[in-house]
């Protein structure tokens, strides 16, 4: 699964532009599909047809990405911006970003504040792509950047450690694929939504569960954790397998699914682990509310430094994430 991840988290799509990622999914999807379509908001749907009992699974990881969008671009070339999701300006200064055209620019910041021990704002940050003056750039309000990095594999002698940007949530997109593939027969009809905009309104998967009108809905996606040095403690670890949503701040999952999935792994011998996130939510939050109300849940992977150029992931957990998604389908 390596080079299809690395190929997820190394293209560009934050919110609202996914055309390229989506046109990279796509291309991975459309041989094992039996039908395929882009709904209006742009999420891709593939449908895998069950055994007969009519009734339908979705399956829901999002294609895009947190990113940047510019306000202003002055005189002298240099852009201001806004955020598009969960952006820290903590995180920002130094970084590369990348434009759908291909110009990178490097986050920089005013040298003139008042009080450099504060934590910057990010009204104090700009992007500089080496233009010289608003005439040579070739950005404008409007346009959408996304942090640059390369994907990274650290092989250790317990299990691989994967880095990267994006991985939120290009590795649920990874584990969804990947499900796809080795999925051999499943008595409900499953639907694998690529969803659009989770980052900034949860829309996408919105729309499409109330085009599809499950039965039961599962998001792909991860979460934090609680094994870095002096951090919030949170029963998660990187490396102790997937973790069950329990609750987090825009949902408590639905008991049926977070039954089926801590079943399914125990009865697979699938290490997993227990999940309350006290800040963030994924679609499951919005897929539960479409029409008169979805059973709903989460998959979560374990993620350090979530909504950072440099996210980590383990490559094990990312792996039994599949095979206990392959024991839910294969037992529904």
């Amino acid at each position: 699964m390596r080079e299809l991840i690395r190929k997820l988290v190394e293209t560009y799509g934050p919110s609202g532009a996914e055309q390229q990622i989506r046109a990279v999914i796509r291309a991975e999807v459309e041989p094992l599909a039996e039908e395929l379509r882009v709904d209006p908001l742009g999420s891709l749907i593939v449908r895998r047809r069950g055994r007969g009992e009519g009734k339908r699974i979705v399956l829901a990881a999002h294609m895009d990405e947190i990113g940047v969008m510019v306000t202003y671009v002055d005189e002298k070339g240099f852009a201001r911006f806004t955020r598009i999701g969960g952006v820290s300006a903590l995180t920002c200064v130094g970084a590369r970003v990348a434009f759908s055209n291909g110009d990178v620019g490097v986050i920089g910041i005013e040298e003139k504040r008042e009080d450099k021990s504060k934590l910057p704002r990010l009204e104090q940050l700009f992007i500089d792509v080496g233009a010289t003056g608003r005439d040579d750039c070739n950005v404008a309000v409007g346009d959408t950047a996304v942090f640059v990095q390369p994907f990274v594999c650290v092989d250790r002698a317990q299990g691989a450690r994967l880095i990267a940007k994006a991985l939120d949530d290009r590795i649920g997109c990874a584990v969804l694929i990947e499900t796809l593939r080795r999925l051999e027969q499943t008595a409900y009809d499953t639907y694998f939504v690529f969803s659009v905009q989770e980052e900034t309104t949860l829309s996408g998967a919105r729309t499409s569960a109330y085009g599809i009108e499950p039965d039961l809905a599962i998001a792909v996606d991860v979460t934090d954790t609680g094994d870095k040095p002096e951090c919030r403690p949170m029963a998660v670890e990187l490396g102790k397998g997937p973790a069950v949503k329990v609750q987090d701040s825009g949902m408590i999952a639905h008991p049926v699914v977070r039954d089926l999935l801590v079943q399914r792994a125990k009865k697979a011998g699938i290490p997993y682990q227990m999940e309350v996130l006290e800040g963030g939510t994924t679609d499951a939050s919005e897929m539960q509310l479409v029409r008169a109300g979805v059973p709903a849940g989460c998959l979560s992977i374990p993620c350090r430094y979530i909504h950072t150029p440099s996210e980590m992931v383990d490559e094990r957990d990312v792996e039994n994430s599949v095979r206990l998604l392959l024991e839910v389908l294969r037992a529904a």
